[in-house]
C-alpha cells in the first residue's frame, strides 16, 4: 500500500547507547555517501532523515522494489526492517540448505503471533533481511497461467497476465543447468529452458546435488497413481495438458557452487547496497506512519525519530505486520480504533482481513533409508554429510528436506462423494488451479510445531508425504490488540472453517495415507 509525502515513525529494537550522536549535533554520513566502508550504507538511529522513498520491510517484495528504485536512480531510498541480517542471527541455519526445516517451528528467532485464545501460535515469517526467502524451503515456484488471468481480470490490466509478467521473473534470476555428475542415477531431472532466462541476474536458480532416496521412491509411487512428469513448474501449467495431476523435481534459490541458500538479502540488498542513494536500517520497528492535513502519508515515527518520504512511503511489511502498521496509524475498521483511542484517519473494514493461507500435513513413517532424522540421531554420519558439505557442496546438506512437489484437482471417483454445492464452489478456481500439493519431505513432520526436538529419538528414520490445502476458502483476520506495533496483534487463523476446505483436505489425506 502506497501513499505520496509522508514521514514514518520508528522505534529501535536497539536503542542508541548514550555515547550515540544525538540529533542535536547530527554528523555528516552524506559527506562520506561513496561506499568506502561497509557502515556507510546504514542509517544512523535516532536522527531524523529525509528520502525520496522508505520502504517498510526489507523481505522478499521490499527489497525487490528498494533494490530496483536504487538500480533506476529513482531518488534515495531507505529499507527499514525489524530484523537484522540472517548470516549473523542465528550462525549458519539460515544458510546450509539442511536446516531450513528449524523455520517451520516456534523460536526466538521469529515472530510469534498471539491467537484468538490468548496463546502464541505457530506462524513462521521472516523476522529478517530477505523476509521469508531467508527462512522457507528455498523452492522457486510460479503459479499457474490462469491464476494470474483471475489477478489481472480482477484489477482490470493485463499486464498481470502470466506472459506479460514472465520477462520479469525472469529479469531477476539465473539459471544454472544440474550437474548430474553429482546426482542419483535415478533422480534426473526435467525443466523447461525457454521460461529460465538466458543472462547473468542476481538471483542463483539451479536443481539440487543431492537428491533424497525417499524422494525417488515417491516419484515411483506418484507415476503409478497416474502423475506425469512435468518438465519444471516455471511455465505457469502445474499439471498436465488433459490431466488433473502433474509432478516435478523442484528448482532451489541456492548458490551453485557452495550450496548455500540464496535469498531477496543476498541479491537485491547486495546490489541496492552498491548505489549511493540507498540506506538500510536493520533492526528497527516502524511505530506508525504520519500523515499530513491532506491524509497524504508523510513519515515513519520511532528511540522516536521520523524519516520522511518525499515521494513515497511503501508498505512491505508482510500480511500481518502491513496491516498492522496501517490500524495504529488510524486506517482501519473504526470500532476497533475507537476502542483502542486511535484517531479515525480513513474507515477501512477490510484492513486485516480476507488473508488466506494454505495449510499442510500429512502422515509420517519409519523408512530404510537416510533421512533428516540420521543427522539429528546420528553423529558419525552427520561428520561425515558435513565434511562433505564443507569440502565438495554435495550430501545431505545441500538438501532442504524436500525434492518433489505434486499437484492435482480432487480425483473424480472422489469428487462424486461432494455436494452440488460444493463441486460448484470449487469451479469457481481456474481449470489449470489445482486444490492439492503433495511434497515429499525427508524427515518427520508430526505436529509440525518443533523439527529439533519434536522429533521421535528411537534411532529409525522417519519421512513424511505433506499435502497442502492449494485452494482455501476460509479466510484469516488479523486485529490489533495495542497502539503499540510492539505488541503482537491477534491474529485468528480460522483454518477449516469452511466445509469446502475440509472436504478436499480429507481427500488428500486419504490420497497419501
Amino acid at each position: 500500500m502506497r501513499w505520496t509525502t509522508f514521514s514514518l515513525a520508528f522505534s529501535c529494537l536497539f536503542y542508541p547507547s548514550e555515547s550515540s550522536p544525538t540529533k542535536n549535533t547530527p554528523p555528516r554520513p552524506e559527506l562520506l555517501r561513496k561506499r568506502t566502508t561497509f557502515g556507510t550504507s546504514f542509517g544512523i538511529p535516532g536522527n531524523n532523515a529525509t528520502f525520496d522513498y522508505v520502504v517498510v520491510g526489507g523481505g522478499n517484495a521490499g527489497l525487490a522494489v528498494a533494490a530496483r528504485l536504487a538500480q533506476q536512480q529513482k531518488g534515495t531510498v531507505a529499507v527499514v526492517e525489524a530484523g537484522s541480517f540472517y548470516e549473523i542471527g542465528n550462525s549458519n541455519i539460515s544458510e546450509v540448505p539442511a536446516f531450513t526445516s528449524i523455520f517451520a517451528s516456534k523460536g526466538v528467532h521469529n515472530w510469534q503471533p498471539m491467537a484468538t485464545d490468548g496463546k502464541s501460535i505457530l506462524y513462521p515469517r521472516g523476522k529478517c533481511f530477505g523476509g521469508l526467502t531467508a527462512r522457507n524451503f528455498m523452492v522457486y515456484q510460479r503459479g499457474n497461467v490462469q491464476s494470474y488471468k483471475m489477478w489481472a481480470n480482477l484489477v482490470g490490466n493485463e499486464n498481470y497476465e502470466f506472459e506479460s509478467l514472465l520477462p520479469y521473473f525472469e529479469k531477476s534470476f539465473k539459471f544454472t543447468p544440474p550437474d548430474t555428475s553429482r546426482k542419483f542415477k535415478n533422480g534426473s531431472v526435467d525443466y523447461d529452458p525457454t521460461v529460465l532466462g538466458d543472462g547473468q541476474r542476481l538471483l542463483s536458480l539451479t536443481f539440487l546435488h543431492y537428491v533424497q532416496a525417499f524422494g525417488t521412491w515417491v516419484v515411483k509411487g506418484l507415476g503409478e497413481l497416474g502423475f506425469s512428469a512435468i518438465p519444471g513448474f516455471q511455465s505457469g501449467h502445474l499439471m498436465r495438458d488433459g490431466s488433473t495431476m502433474g509432478q516435478t523435481y523442484s528448482i532451489y534459490n541456492i548458490n551453485v557452487t557452495t550450496m548455500l541458500r540464496k535469498s531477496s538479502e543476498t541479491s537485491f540488498i547486495r546490489l541496492a547496497m552498491e548505489h549511493e542513494n540507498f540506506i538500510a536500517y536493520p533492526s528497527i520497528m516502524a511505530k506508525r506512519v504520519l500523515f499530513d492535513k491532506d491524509k497524504k502519508a508523510t513519515g515513519l515515527m520511532g528511540v522516536q525519530y521520523i524519516l520522511s518520504a518525499r515521494k513515497e512511503i511503501i508498505l512491505s511489511a508482510d500480511f500481518i505486520g502491513t496491516p498492522q502498521l496501517l490500524m495504529v496509524s488510524g486506517v482501519g475498521p473504526t470500532d476497533i480504533l475507537q476502542k483502542l483511542n486511535i484517531p479515525v484517519l480513513a474507515n477501512r473494514p477490510g484492513v486485516g482481513q480476507g488473508m488466506q493461507n494454505h495449510i499442510y500435513f500429512g502422515p509420517f513413517y519409519r523408512v530404510n533409508a537416510p533421512t533428516m532424522s540420521s543427522l539429528f540421531e546420528n553423529p558419525k554420519f552427520a561428520a561425515q554429510q558435513a565434511t562433505e558439505f564443507k569440502n565438495n557442496a554435495v550430501g545431505i546438506y545441500t538438501n532442504p528436506a524436500s525434492d518433489i512437489i505434486a499437484w492435482e484437482k480432487v480425483p473424480t471417483e472422489m469428487r462424486l462423494n461432494f455436494t452440488e454445492a460444493l463441486r460448484t464452489r470449487l469451479s469457481g478456481y481456474p481449470e489449470d488451479w489445482p486444490e492439492l500439493e503433495y511434497v515429499s519431505l525427508n524427515g518427520y513432520l508430526g505436529w509440525n510445531n518443533d523439527f529439533r526436538g519434536g522429533f521421535p529419538n528411537d534411532g529409525y528414520n522417519y519421512a513424511t508425504l505433506a499435502v497442502a490445502l492449494a485452494s482455501p476458502f476460509s479466510k484469516n483476520s488479523v486485529t490489533i490488540v495495542s497502539n503499540d506495533t510492539f505488541v503482537h496483534p491477534k491474529l485468528d487463523p480460522k483454518f477449516l472453517s469452511e466445509q469446502t476446505d475440509i472436504e478436499v483436505v480429507l481427500a488428500g489425506y486419504k490420497k497419501v495415507r
